[in-house]
């Protein structure tokens, strides 16, 4: 039972904090709820390999500024279920799942905030379920087109994607990621992030979330499935006032991306942190904050 399973970070020091499990669009979902009820609804979707905690810092900010914050461990990730195969996890599951969380909380619409795979299912559902996204926010991941157009042109990007071909191979990946534990996993974080963007219990937090059973398989098949089992959403460009927010270090991602996703909104604003790395979340609690709630503030 995904209940059953134990809690594998604290909630966040915020009074209304609490834990509810939502069965959405065919699976059980953990999130995290914070705020009042009658509040707008903010929807904060994190990476790989993070979980829910991604955003623990975002939590009192968001309710201290009048947004009810929503915050689910994705398909397969910590405390929400992990249905078996590759198919279980394409990108249109995924933005269904979300989708399935706001109608859930009573809602026609939320803000929708994503980093990372985060970002990806937020502009996937931008895009297929655009009724569903009031104010749409990104961070460090590109639009899909952008990033495919790129992929074919960039040579550069090519060779930043490595990791993501090698995921497609069975089985090799969970072992080299689990590997001392989950030092690959610990180096992907710690090594490109500015001081500070850590700590020990963080990683802690980390590890215990990949050695459950069947976690790792999961996250990976994020990756397997858009390779395999991608449906394009029926419409490329996004109507929704869009906020990239893009740490310009990434180590996955070139920085071209982030202008080039522009071009496929339809009202878009960069906001860009020259000296930040992909972990920019973690990086400019502060900063980041500010600027996705001016954005969600009009």
């Amino acid at each position: 039972m995904t209940e059953s399973r134990q809690a594998n970070a604290p909630l966040p020091d915020v009074p209304s904090a609490e834990r509810r499990f939502v069965d959405a669009n065919g699976v059980t979902l953990h999130a995290v709820a914070a705020g009042d009820s009658a509040d707008p609804l903010v929807v904060l979707l994190h990476g790989f390999p993070e979980f829910w905690y991604e955003w623990s810092e975002y939590v009192g900010r968001f309710v201290d500024a009048g947004y009810r914050v929503l915050i689910p461990d994705q398909r397969g990730y910590n405390l929400s279920d992990r249905p078996d195969g590759v198919r279980s996890y394409r990108t249109s599951a995924l933005s269904a799942d979300v989708a399935s969380l706001v109608e859930a909380e009573g809602r026609e619409t939320a803000h929708v905030i994503g980093h990372d795979w985060g970002g990806a299912i937020a502009w996937d559902l931008s895009l297929r379920h655009p009724g569903v996204v009031d104010r749409l926010g990104i961070v460090n991941v590109p639009h899909p087109t952008a990033f495919e157009r790129t992929l074919r042109s960039s040579p550069r990007q090519l060779s930043k994607s490595w990791y993501a071909f090698v995921f497609q191979l069975p089985r090799f990946p969970e072992w080299a990621l689990a590997r001392n534990d989950f030092d690959a996993l610990v180096t992907s974080m710690r090594e490109p992030a500015n001081d500070g963007a850590f700590d020990e219990a963080d990683f802690e937090r980390y590890r215990r979330t990949w050695s459950e059973p069947g976690a790792l398989t999961a996250a990976i098949n994020w990756y397997r499935a858009r390779a395999r089992h991608y449906d394009e959403p029926p419409r490329e460009r996004v109507a929704q006032p869009t906020l990239i927010v893009w740490g310009e270090n990434d180590q996955a991602l070139v920085p071209e991306l982030a202008p080039t996703s522009l071009e496929y909104c339809e009202d878009a604003t960069l906001a860009r942190f020259p000296h930040a790395t992909h972990w920019v979340v973690h990086e400019h609690p502060d900063r980041v904050s500010a600027v996705l709630l001016d954005h969600l503030e009009g």
